[in-house]
């Protein structure tokens, strides 16, 4: 019979994980802006489906008065470009969470150029799979947490 030794610090770090995974899940959902700040796309680039952390950005963003259009996990970059034309949003944000996902970025780097969006859309994104100098080589704002996205924005609202 194996056993493993889990020191109690271990098994208490474990705990808060979960209790801060549950607590978050457990949020409700905010209202919708009267007169929200700015549109957002949010959503998963292709293939990645993993949407728990775009969850919790979306409704920070929410909360902070923005309107979000959640195009759900695992989105082709086509799919991007046409609800920003469709809802007349100035903003989309990204949840990488996966390298195949990250390698999607060019597409959409490419999709926003040719349909004349690259100037005229702020982009925010953060992820497991993207680094500040990642966003930075996409013309994009990195954020680490739902805290920043806020804040991140406003700013990518003013490019």
């Amino acid at each position: 019979m194996d056993f493993e030794y889990k020191s109690p610090e271990y098994t208490n770090r474990k705990k808060v994980f979960n209790m801060s995974w549950l607590k978050s899940m457990m949020e409700k959902e905010p209202p919708e802006p009267e007169n929200p700040v700015g549109i957002v796309v949010i959503g998963n680039i292709e293939p990645d489906m993993h949407d728990t952390a775009k969850e919790a950005v979306r409704r920070t963003l929410k909360r902070a008065g923005f309107k979000t259009i959640d195009v759900g996990k695992s989105v082709a970059p086509q799919v991007f470009i046409d609800k920003v034309k469709e809802n007349n949003a100035n903003l989309i944000a990204l949840s990488v969470n996966t390298v195949p996902a990250k390698n999607n970025l060019a597409k959409l780097d490419e999709l926003l150029k040719a349909a004349g969006l690259k100037d005229k859309v702020g982009i925010i994104m953060g992820g497991a799979a993207v680094k500040k100098e990642d966003a930075d080589e996409f013309g994009a704002l990195f954020g680490k947490n739902k805290e920043e996205a806020p804040e991140l924005a406003k700013k990518a609202l003013k490019k």
